[in-house]
């Protein structure tokens, strides 16, 4: 195996149209013009990485800087990003030699204990310590079928069809109140705003603009907001059979998210409602008369890896008092391999070495899967990913590391 770590570097902007393009060719793309033309704005090249053999780039890796929103908590987190190997150099230990410097120079710096990305393909990121921890819900669905129950709080606010200028005014304080009580979702300052609302008409893949929602209270507050886009089509003999494709709806109350549901389901010339990156565990079955004709076929999202088992256990907060010693298996990460003693509560927790006998085993996959509080220990357990050592410590740290709300992230970076 070719020893690549000392033919890894940041990429300059000088080197950005050649690094971009490499990345899209790996994945079989045509890069838009304005993402290879100009670094985009959310860009940091000083945290990416490519591997040049002579002047062509043939790997790419990158970080962003992000917030997660953790149990009770939030911690730096580093978006990993960009990740590709050219098909001439695949196999050659290329990407383990990119995820292997990318995770030393993380854990280095010292500010980010957690990472995280949106995994191509499921099978290649296990090996580096990543573990899905969040899923998307995919709804779907016959908005003729989905109608609100007849008992459902609608208030007394109004649902306004807005201009982006306006939506965003609404939508940013918003947004950053409710995706901190969100395990899995990440804050969005300027930058990540301005990606999010670009509208390319090259990437809408025959759907309309983006549309945008808000909902208003009596008192002028504005209490939740929406953003979709309608796809139109017609069956043969002439019928509607368009379908609204729902990319966000968040709400301070129930009655705002109930009533801006009940304006996207009832839409001119939609047959279907489609909501791919919504929380498996969505409120809106709940509100609904039908709930069965809410389909769901959730996937993976958010992968976790913990940068350092310290720093990122003691990040977070934990609903039932846990006393635990762990035994990390972490072999591509040596600092994190070992025993770890964790005291945590609902206020706080600690987390440092400690030479003790271990409750439980279990390896770094495991943990990251379990870290957000939407995968159970014990089934992790029963997959052979966790071994119980003193009895009860699985329930123990299973309640522990659980959390009332269900991860979830929507924002693919």
């Amino acid at each position: 195996m070719t020893d690549f770590a000392d033919r890894l570097r940041p990429a300059t902007a000088e080197d950005w149209p050649t690094f971009s393009r490499a990345l899209f060719t790996a994945f079989a793309e045509e890069p838009p013009a304005s993402f290879v033309d100009a670094v985009p704005a959310h860009a940091e090249l000083d945290r990416s990485l490519g591997l040049w053999d002579g002047d062509r780039v043939v790997a790419t890796s990158g970080v962003y800087s992000r917030e997660l929103t953790v149990p009770g908590g939030v911690v730096p987190c580093a978006g990993v990003t960009w990740v590709s190997v050219a098909p001439s150099h695949r196999r050659q230990g290329v990407l383990t030699a990119l995820m292997r410097r990318q995770l030393t120079e993380l854990h280095e710096q010292g500010r980010e204990p957690v990472a995280a990305l949106w995994a191509s393909e499921s099978s290649i990121y296990g090996r580096f310590g990543y573990a899905p921890a969040t899923w998307r819900g995919n709804l779907s669905g016959d908005v003729a079928r989905l109608a609100l129950r007849p008992n459902v709080d609608l208030g007394e606010g109004r649902v306004e069809q807005v201009g982006v200028d306006e939506f965003r005014a609404a939508a940013v304080g918003l947004h950053d109140r409710v995706r901190r009580s969100v395990p899995g979702n990440l804050a969005r300052d300027a930058r990540w705003w301005d990606r999010g609302l670009d509208d390319d008409p090259a990437q809408r893949h025959g759907a309309s603009e983006r549309r945008f929602l808000r909902h208003v209270e009596p008192d002028g507050s504005v209490t939740g907001y929406a953003a979709y886009r309608v796809r139109s089509a017609w069956t043969d003999d002439g019928q509607p059979d368009g379908t609204v494709v729902v990319e966000e709806v968040r709400a301070l109350t129930t009655p705002a998210y109930a009533v801006l549901w009940r304006f996207l389901l009832s839409l001119d010339l939609v047959r279907t409602v489609r909501a791919p990156t919504a929380s498996p565990d969505d409120p809106l079955r709940h509100l609904l008369a039908e709930p069965r004709a809410l389909r769901s076929q959730p996937y993976d999202a958010l992968w976790v890896r913990l940068v350092d088992v310290g720093r990122a256990l003691a990040a977070r907060r934990y609903p039932a008092r846990v006393n635990l010693v762990l035994e990390v298996r972490d072999r591509f990460c040596p600092w994190n391999d070992g025993r770890w003693a964790l005291v945590g509560h609902p206020a706080g927790a600690f987390c440092s070495q400690t030479d003790a006998d271990p409750d439980l085993v279990l390896d770094v996959e495991a943990l990251g899967a379990t870290y957000l509080g939407g995968v159970s220990l014990a089934t992790l357990q029963a997959a052979g990913r966790v071994t119980e050592v003193s009895p009860g410590a699985v329930t123990q740290a299973g309640t522990a590391f659980r959390w009332p709300v269900t991860p979830w992230c929507p924002d693919e970076f």
